[in-house]
């Protein structure tokens, strides 16, 4: 059991030493989605328009299933504080069990989606494309999602290196994949979209496949896949409990993301494809803090357990120090250096390259606005999700990205004419308001009851 009295330095390492293979772990994760962006990029901009919507798409959804996945993480913390090695299998199985459930349930969605991207009043030949991508990626839900709850579940448990290790090998695989596949190189057919899919899904197998081999080699204690297919109902209602509104407040903000994509792609396939790069850039600086979000979240989930108030808000103090200086370095990069990042995701020879440069440097300006609120509200949200509190974020995410995010982008974006700079003012103002009504709620009504 850890010292209610550590020191502020002591939580600064504490946290480094968990969150710091995390961040990495996200980093090389995303840096899938990254090559994707940039050798689809390569191959042409009508398929890097319809990667950044089936990619937007693909994601909505996931973290929506993923919410039983984050739901795992808090909960095996705390059992894992109270030493109840029972708990820590059945949260962990029935979390497994929701995931796979789920991905059955959307497999739909994934393929049939040209019709949903029409609903939506996409350009026909972008849906069509992105459609030909998810009819494969989508198969991808399923060990994505087992991974996750794996990731979790070792995560709680302090196992990160072997997250971050696993995560780095699939990174290198989908990139060599995606080499082969969408260009057609060794001899191999030139698929383009439909070779970045098969690159991902075949990546998010491996991933899956290594978490599962090191939980039977290096936990075999916890046995859990014995006797997996035995329902724990008990348990299973937990897990829904918490996950559904930590997958509905992730799929609230994913969602505003979507929209804004949505958005983009009514302004043409130029505008969509600058938005595309912007956002991959954005997510690569969020990956810093969601990997000190979940280090927040084991770290709060403990202390919570043990009511320890004083570890509570000391680790809280820490990690919204550790986001600032992170989201900090992002401002100065995207401000100073805008065209080279663009430029590392576009073909020397493409047409509409001067297009695109000047609308994402506008876009990546404005990225750097909402660096320290995106910062702030997942890291608010990884503190709330530690206290298992997850409701009350789930109506505030909503409201924020919703009520105010979404319209605001429109408005802004579509009705006032400002086009990709007014969609993502919306952005910021959503995001903004995520930012302090979550960390509103957890110093004003979290921290307050506990050790009360």
């Amino acid at each position: 059991m850890q010292s209610k009295f550590m020191t502020y330095p002591a939580h600064a390492r504490a946290v480094a030493t968990l969150g710091l293979p995390l961040v990495g772990g996200h980093l090389a994760q995303f840096s899938i989605g990254i090559t994707d962006t940039i050798m689809l990029g390569w191959y042409g901009v009508d398929a890097l328009a319809a990667v950044t919507l089936a990619s937007s798409y693909f994601f909505a959804l996931f973290l929506l299933g993923a919410g039983f996945a984050f739901a795992v993480m808090p909960m095996v913390a705390g059992f894992a504080a109270e030493e109840d090695e029972v708990s820590i299998r059945r949260a962990t199985r029935m979390g497994l069990w929701l995931s796979i459930a789920f991905a059955v349930a959307v497999m739909p969605l994934m393929i049939w989606s040209e019709a949903v991207l029409l609903l939506l009043w996409q350009d026909p030949s972008v849906a069509a494309d992105a459609q030909s991508y998810l009819r494969i990626a989508g198969f991808g839900m399923f060990p994505f999602l087992i991974a996750m709850v794996l990731k979790s579940y070792l995560a709680a448990l302090e196992k990160t290196q072997v997250v971050f290790w696993i995560t780095v090998i699939s990174m290198f695989f989908n990139a060599f994949a995606n080499y082969l596949l969408i260009f057609g190189n060794w001899g191999l057919p030139e698929l383009g979209l439909r070779g970045a899919a098969i690159a991902s899904v075949s990546t998010q197998a491996i991933s899956m496949v290594g978490m599962i081999v090191y939980a039977l080699i290096v936990l075999p204690e916890h046995k859990l896949f014995a006797r997996f297919w035995k329902p724990d109902w008990e348990m299973f209602n937990r897990v829904f409990r918490l996950g559904v509104p930590i997958g509905l407040t992730g799929l609230s903000e994913t969602g505003l993301f979507a929209a804004t994509a949505l958005m983009m792609g009514t302004l043409g396939k130029i505008p969509l494809a600058a938005h595309g790069i912007a956002l991959q850039c954005a997510g690569l600086t969020f990956m810093l803090h969601l990997g000190i979000s979940n280090a927040a979240t084991i770290r709060a989930g403990n202390a919570y357990a043990r009511g320890d108030r004083e570890h509570l808000e000391r680790g809280a103090r820490v990690v919204f120090a550790m986001s600032l200086v992170a989201a900090l370095l992002a401002i100065v990069g995207f401000l100073l250096w805008p065209e080279p990042l663009i430029l590392a995701f576009l073909e020397e020879a493409e047409p509409a390259r001067d297009e695109i440069v000047a609308i994402g440097v506008v876009l990546l300006a404005l990225a750097a606005l909402f660096q320290l609120v995106d910062g702030a509200q997942i890291i608010a949200l990884g503190l709330l999700r530690g206290a298992q509190d997850a409701t009350v974020p789930m109506w505030a995410a909503a409201v924020s990205y919703w009520v105010i995010g979404a319209p605001s982008a429109y408005v802004f974006g579509i009705l006032l004419g400002y086009g990709g700079a007014g969609v993502w003012m919306g952005l910021v103002l959503g995001l903004a308001c995520a930012a302090g009504s979550l960390s509103w709620r957890f110093w004003r009504v979290i921290v307050a009851k506990v050790g009360a």
